[in-house]
């Protein structure tokens, strides 16, 4: 894998040159995934890892009640199942496909004799498990936003499809508040700033006064039709 340039802000393979990017590659085997497809289940004992290069994917858990939490989107250059290798516990969340994916496997051991091989992989993988428990910090207030998240991504989906210009960089729907967002779904303002962030923070959407900028929009359909039980919207 060369470029990286569909490599997700902060992802492990952005932390990586060249020659540690194709060594950690080079131990694993290229799987895909479709749309929809489970990638990890919660509580799986296995303890292979996941490379992502190409696609993203939703990482969630399903409380007893039977509501899902989602935790965030991962998209490529980022690492899935590495604590489940490294601890040897099972596995604490599900990811699922939310577009057709590409990952690199490798098996616990094999990643563990990187992080050894390599200490500059050893010391990425550490700066992405600091990124995820500072957000992990934040989880309880946040979980309103991702709750309400696919169905701010519908709007800003439907509105792009119906007015949206095309610029270099991806889609632009102007003349568009986080006010008219929330009242068309029904949802405080704050809970929509919140779920817009993770969007935002994601490279998925950038935000302006009054002014949206998908940058993916294919990713973002595929999030807002996608559902908790792993069902998709005809």
């Amino acid at each position: 894998m060369s470029g990286q340039d569909d490599t997700a802000d902060g992802a492990l393979l952005a932390h990586l040159a060249d020659g540690d990017r194709e060594y950690l590659l080079a131990r694993g085997t290229r799987r895909r995934f479709r749309a929809n497809a489970v990638v990890l289940m919660e509580g799986d004992p296995s303890d292979h890892v996941h490379v992502l290069v190409s696609g993203w994917v939703r990482v969630s858990t399903i409380l007893e009640d039977g509501r899902e939490v989602l935790f965030g989107l991962r998209g490529p250059g980022e690492v899935l199942g590495d604590l489940a290798a490294v601890t040897g516990r099972p596995r604490s969340a599900s990811v699922r496909a939310i577009e057709p994916c590409t990952v690199f496997q490798l098996t616990g051991p094999d990643f563990v004799d990187v992080l050894h091989a390599r200490p500059t992989i050893a010391v990425a993988t550490i700066k992405t498990v600091a990124a995820r428990l500072r957000n992990a910090e934040s989880a309880r207030v946040d979980s309103a936003a991702f709750d309400v998240s696919r169905r701010v991504a519908g709007v800003l989906v439907r509105l792009a499809e119906e007015r949206g210009q095309t610029v270099p960089e991806g889609v632009v729907v102007d003349a568009l508040s986080q006010e008219d967002i929330a009242a068309q779904i029904g949802a405080a303002r704050r809970t929509v700033a919140r779920a817009l962030r993770v969007l935002r923070e994601r490279g998925i959407v950038e935000t302006g006064r009054r002014r949206f900028l998908i940058r993916e929009l294919r990713v973002l359909r595929a999030f807002a039709h996608s559902e908790p039980n792993g069902t998709q919207h005809p």
